[in-house]
């Protein structure tokens, strides 16, 4: 565990006799009404920029921003979770795994949250495959350092409560909807969900890896999409969705869309 705790020891205080003084990393400051990682790039995560300055300064040097391609793996079932992921943009799944290889989608996750979740209640491990559904990028710090600044922010502990509650109600959701709902409102429901976190119409994505999310054949899925597609909502493009007419979409998914809609407007999604 590392220890963050306030020192009024200079940095140069007990070197030794004609060594060079000690020079610190240099750090971009955090400018005023804005967040930044520590190589300069805007911080777009809705619990970062919720952050009151003093804790996000905490955590900031230990924030490394890097690129997240899509269906690049976050963490998996019962390994360990060696970091904690607050994307900026694009959007994780988390897939439940049967013994067979079978999958199905439980849980999104945006910008409006994070990945590593477990790591808030004291586990260490994670339940549910993280995988980047669609690319995008965002920061990630190591666990211990997180675990670390959680002890010391009661801010960041607040906000990732409320989301770990609403994030929760999501899930139980997506598992009554997986179960209760036909495919079609499915696929329209989840084309939704992306759209609120990739913010374009075209969202890239193949009906191999939808099937994967929505627990179902791929023929199944692109029956599904041909029927929306037939009904002008959406146009099927080589690896490729693009939403044609979003209002139509919302009268043709389920009930689920508007309650989890309701848990995301509280994590500050539109």
């Amino acid at each position: 565990m590392f220890l963050l705790a306030a020192s009024n020891v200079s940095m140069n205080d007990n070197v030794i006799p004609g060594a060079p003084p000690v020079i610190p990393s240099k750090v971009i400051p955090l400018q005023p009404g804005s967040r930044t990682d520590p190589s300069g790039k805007a911080i777009s995560n809705v619990i970062l920029l919720s952050l009151p300055d003093k804790e996000y300064d905490l955590l900031r040097p230990h924030l490394e921003p890097m690129d997240l391609p899509q269906h690049r793996i976050l963490h998996e079932p019962g390994e360990k979770i060696d970091f904690t992921y607050f994307i900026n943009e694009g959007m994780a799944s988390l897939v439940a795994i049967s013994r067979d290889g079978r999958s199905v989608e439980v849980g999104v996750v945006g910008k409006e949250g994070m990945v590593g979740m477990p790591l808030t209640a004291g586990l260490l491990r994670g339940t549910f495959r993280a995988i980047m559904q669609m690319a995008g990028a965002g920061v990630r710090v190591r666990s211990e350092i997180f675990l670390d600044v959680l002890l010391n922010a009661t801010s960041l502990r607040s906000e990732l409560g409320r989301f770990g509650l609403m994030h929760g109600m999501q899930v139980a959701q997506l598992v009554a909807c997986n179960r209760l709902h036909e495919i079609v409102q499915r696929l329209a429901r989840w084309l939704l969900m992306c759209q609120d976190r990739f913010d374009s119409q075209s969202l890239p994505l193949t009906h191999e890896f939808l099937a994967q999310m929505l627990g179902t054949g791929r023929p199944s899925v692109s029956l599904a999409a041909g029927v929306l597609e037939d009904a002008g909502l959406i146009e099927n493009l080589r690896g490729t969705v693009k939403i044609l007419n979003r209002k139509s979409l919302e009268e043709a998914a389920c009930e689920c869309y508007g309650v989890i809609r309701h848990f995301n407007g509280g994590l500050g999604l539109k």
